[in-house]
């Protein structure tokens, strides 16, 4: 960095995305955050806010947001009314995102520090990570957070380097051409890691040998780079890249560092010995026989771990060293997990690493949780910072105070010396431990009540000891939903629906067995633009968790529509009497133009005015103060049926036909919408003002039109509890159903028809997975278990996992198998069934 450790101020900034300032208010302000995001804003006024353009939003459009929030330096790339926010310094740039990736770059040359680049089809991150820990003693690391190694991650993460900073590491994805030179001016990598290649993210290139040769532009300076051999592809392109390269100080050719398990290497990986827990990985190096030992075993991890172990004899880290860290490794988190606790608490479990850039990560997730007003850290000792601990602990203490956490509870010896720095902050309770069995002593001195935890610990604290007391205690069954997955639905559906049409996401149902409260709330964060209901009930409950955006009940009872008032929930409106006596309870609580939703029955014929009842709607609305039509709507009665779209354009007709006969009569224009999910994809025509989003949000398309596109959101999981091995002949389960034609190896499997397994899938119809392996069922599916065959599964043992439905296990396939459909499977799963929540990071 500079000579005098500052950051650099705006106009060095301007300088380097070559911008011109539109209102100079103090050029020489040094920037220490760039924020695209005004959801997660650290330091507002030390904060750059770039307002940057995607296929569905402009960041512009969240100036007024940021501004209120603090912020008083912009980077825009339109003319702005700058006089609406004084004190303020505008750049104008021609293209935000390019000018973010030339503040980046520039901000990289101040650093003359060894910086590791890695790219690959997979194991970026797992690399990235495991490298991070494995140097931590080494270095002072920075590197990328989460898996941000796009076109506006990298250069986020390289603004990341501090003066301290002695090593860089980031990892660099690309998905179309000419992608990676611009990822490898913000790196400048000095050393290279190639992972491996594959078919992912090959949809923008004509061959594997192009995204080889792309991927290799981001190494096209550095001084060194790490590959195995055993890729065809990659090694042939690598022999003829080699010699078109040299190295970042021109004295000579890229130096390669290769390894194989086939060929002459320079690490020659010679036997690999595994068993369940763990991989011996054995081979020869300049002579020498060497080994690590990783507590892993699958193939993923063994080819990860070795690339670390070349970086880190590159680098000349002892063997010795090498093997005594690789034996620690741990796995990487790529999610936060959201877990119901006790006494109606929230978990979030991140106890795998703890340092600043995780830690602001974890903060920005607890925000969301907006169901709890009281939220707690709890955090363990920040190890291998390179910062002083009363430095570190300072800086600690202000971000966690700012966020408006009400309590920390620290744990470790260098957070219990500095406990003053967090004293000091009077609105922020603070309770301190030296060690993890410290505090163990005292949890049940300490309340948890109501409250949103946050579990922020390095590996060695053994956080989960705490996880386990704070959870709640329910069976083994769980049903686990990727709150990431669930975001790249609605981004696929936003794509196809455009930017002006807006989302009504249906929530109702327990947002289809997936879990009401943690659904809402990603989806508040993630500005969708309404919920919708089934009940009033669960209406109220969405409001006491937290969640203020609009809200449809779709089948409200008369005698609620006081309750609905109270909590702002708005109505649909599906006959005269329903619309009566809402404007009876509007009058009698002096209620004006309060928003309800009329709908029409078009052929669906189950709730709605039909077409011959408009008239009477119509003068029902004429000079009434009490209610506005805040939308028009119906329902498509099969969507996404080809045979059926006859129909569906029928209905399309008498909505267009009725809809705008009553706008007509309206001196306003409300929203109208039509479109369920199968129509979103298969009826682009039908989209209107307004889609409502159901199942393919949870990644089930009825429509099969966005299957390739979609990720089914849950995986039911559950456990062997028993295995027995029974002789031909012997019968199975209630009613002797069940039959060994041969000697057969059973499991008792812990999950029945009460936890929403159904009964019809008894008997050979269905199987779950246990180790990637089919097992049949065989007899009946009782109440709280069942049976299966793993007969051709010697591996697996009592404890171990089976997996009911996921992704490899579609729940449609589970529909099909017992003859219903997706909705019913999705909506039958026990409430008696624990739901985890994993957000990717």
């Amino acid at each position: 960095m500079d000579h005098n450790g500052q950051r650099p101020d705006m106009e060095q900034l301007r300088q380097w995305c070559n911008g011109v300032w539109l209102v100079n208010y103090n050029s020489h302000m040094p920037v220490e955050e760039l924020v695209i995001d005004t959801r997660k804003i650290a330091q507002a006024e030390q904060a750059l806010f770039i307002a940057l353009k995607t296929e569905r939003r402009d960041g512009h459009t969240f100036i007024q947001d940021a501004y209120e929030k603090g912020v008083r330096n912009f980077l825009v790339d339109e003319d702005v009314e700058t006089g609406l926010f004084p004190a303020s310094n505008f750049i104008l740039t021609t293209d935000n995102t390019n000018a973010l990736q030339q503040i980046a770059a520039g901000y990289r040359k101040l650093f003359h520090i060894p910086v590791i680049g890695v790219t690959g089809s997979n194991g970026k991150t797992v690399v990235k990570e495991w490298l991070y820990q494995l140097l931590s003693e080494d270095y002072n690391s920075v590197r990328s957070p989460k898996s941000y190694n796009s076109q506006i991650g990298v250069p986020l993460s390289v603004w990341l380097l501090e003066q301290e900073t002695e090593l860089g590491i980031f990892e660099a994805g690309i998905s179309q051409p000419n992608e990676m030179a611009r990822l490898e001016r913000i790196i400048q990598p000095t050393i290279g890691v190639f992972t491996n290649i594959g078919e992912a993210h090959s949809e923008g290139f004509m061959n594997i040998r192009q995204k080889v040769n792309e991927k290799l532009v981001l190494f096209r300076y550095a001084r060194q780079l790490v590959y195995c051999k055993d890729y065809p592809e990659l090694n042939q392109c690598m022999a003829q890249y080699v010699n078109n390269v040299r190295n970042a100080d021109g004295t000579g050719q890229l130096q390669l560092f290769t390894w194989s398990q086939k060929t002459d290497a320079d690490l020659q990986i010679t036997d690999i010995k595994k068993d369940r827990y763990k991989a011996v990985i054995e081979g020869v190096y300049n002579g020498s026989n060497i080994s690590i030992t990783i507590p892993f075993s699958d193939p993923a991890s063994i080819e990860n771990a070795i690339h670390c172990w070349c970086v880190m004899l590159l680098l000349s880290i002892p063997q010795q060293q090498i093997a005594e860290r690789m034996l620690t490794l741990v796995p990487v988190s790529m999610r936060l997990e959201l877990r119901h606790g006790i006494n109606d608490c929230t978990i979030i479990n991140d106890t795998y690493n703890s340092d600043l850039t995780s830690l602001l990560i974890a903060l920005d997730y607890l925000d969301q949780q907006k169901q709890h007003q009281k939220h707690t850290l709890i955090l363990s000792d920040m190890l291998q910072i390179a910062k002083p601990d009363g430095e570190l602990y300072e800086e600690v203490a202000e971000l966690v105070s700012r966020r408006g956490i009400q309590r920390i509870i620290g744990i470790g010896p260098a957070l219990f010396k500095n406990k003053a720095a967090f004293r000091q902050y009077k609105k922020l309770r603070s309770i301190f431990f030296k060690t993890t069995a410290d505090f163990l002593k005292q949890y049940h001195l300490i309340t948890f009540e109501n409250e949103a935890i946050l579990l922020k610990g390095a590996r060695t604290f053994r956080f989960e000891k705490i996880s386990s007391l704070l959870e709640q205690k329910v069976h083994q069954t769980v049903l686990s939903i990727n709150l990431s997955s669930l975001t790249h639905n609605l981004n696929v559906f936003r794509k196809t629906v455009g930017p002006k049409v807006k989302i009504m996401a249906m929530v109702k149902a327990f947002s289809y067995g997936a879990g009401s409260y943690e659904i809402a709330h990603l989806l508040q964060y993630s500005g969708v633009d309404y919920l919708s209901v089934a009940y009033t009930d669960e209406g109220i409950a969405l409001r006491k968790a937290g969640i203020t955006m609009p809200i449809m009940v779709m089948s409200p009872d008369a005698a609620s529509f006081d309750r609905m008032i109270a909590w702002k929930l708005e109505p649909e409106i599906f006959n005269i009497q329903s619309f009566h006596r809402f404007t009876e309870i509007a009058n009698t609580l002096h209620v004006y133009e309060y928003p309800v939703h009329i709908k029409l029955d078009t052929g669906m014929h189950r709730l709605g005015f039909m077409p011959h009842e408009i008239d009477a709607l119509v003068q029902e609305l004429e000079n009434n103060p009490y209610v506005k039509v805040a939308s028009i709507f119906s329902h498509l009665a099969a969507s996404e049926d080809p045979l059926q779209d006859g129909f569906t354009e029928h209905q399309h007709k008498v909505f267009e036909e009725v809809s705008t006969r009553l706008m007509q009569q309206l001196h306003y224009k409300p929203l109208r919408h039509i479109c369920n999910s199968a129509a979103i994809a298969r009826h682009p025509e039908l989209h209107y003002d307004m889609v409502r989003l159901g199942l393919g949000l949870y990644g089930i398309d009825s429509s099969k039109s966005l299957t390739s596109e979609l990720r089914q959101i849950g995986t039911l999981k559950t456990v062997i509890a028993q295995i027995k091995t029974i002789p031909a002949g012997e019968t199975v389960g209630y009613n002797r159903m069940g039959h060994a034609d041969k000697e057969m190896r059973i499991a008792t499997i812990c999950i029945g028809y009460a936890d929403g397994y159904p009964r019809a899938l008894g008997n050979g119809k269905a199987h779950v997975l246990i180790h990637n392996k089919p097992a049949k069922l065989i007899g009946i599916v009782c109440m709280d278990m069942c049976m299966v065959d793993i007969s051709d599964i010697p591996e697996a043992q009592e404890g171990d996992e089976v997996i009911v439905f996921s992704p490899q296990l579609p729940v449609g396939q589970l529909a099909s198998w017992s003859g219903t459909i997706p909705y019913e499977i999705m909506t039958g799963i026990s409430q008696r069934v624990k739901r985890v929540y994993e957000n990717e990071v």
